[in-house]
């Protein structure tokens, strides 16, 4: 399973199906990462590695081989404390079922907190964003 980021209505693919260009930036961009499964989102190639789910890393790139973001699985314990606050006054019932630290091409780094399938993502002082 995916990061939080892209688990939604993705695609298992086998590597042989990856574009060459998105396996070549993946070996240069993180080359200890091993035991790599693929997934297409949205049109995107997403690479995930590092342990099972929720304490996995999830790498997007565009068919051409461009870095979008990576997104590393965290302890939703580690969740800037405003976060469960939000989700419990605006979700209602909800438990969050993954965390993690997104950080897309610009170096900009989000939390992300996974609850009933869908993704909310906040900014680094744990401000809401967007639902994805």
């Amino acid at each position: 399973m995916a990061t939080c980021a892209y688990s939604v209505n993705a695609q298992d693919l086998k590597s042989k199906d990856v574009p060459a260009p998105v396996k070549e930036t993946l070996a240069k961009k993180y080359p200890k990462a091993a035991k790599v499964s693929w997934e297409k989102e949205k049109g995107n190639y997403e690479a995930n590695w590092g342990g099972r789910s929720g304490e996995d890393t999830s790498v997007l790139f565009t068919p051409n081989g461009a870095f979008v973001e990576e997104a590393d699985a965290i302890p939703v314990s580690r969740l800037p404390a405003n976060i469960p606050h939000f989700v419990k006054a605006y979700y209602k019932g909800a438990k969050i079922n993954e965390a993690g630290i997104v950080t897309d091409a610009a170096g900009k780094k989000m939390f992300e907190a996974e609850i009933k399938g869908k993704d909310l993502l906040f900014d680094e002082s744990g401000k809401f964003i967007k639902q994805d």
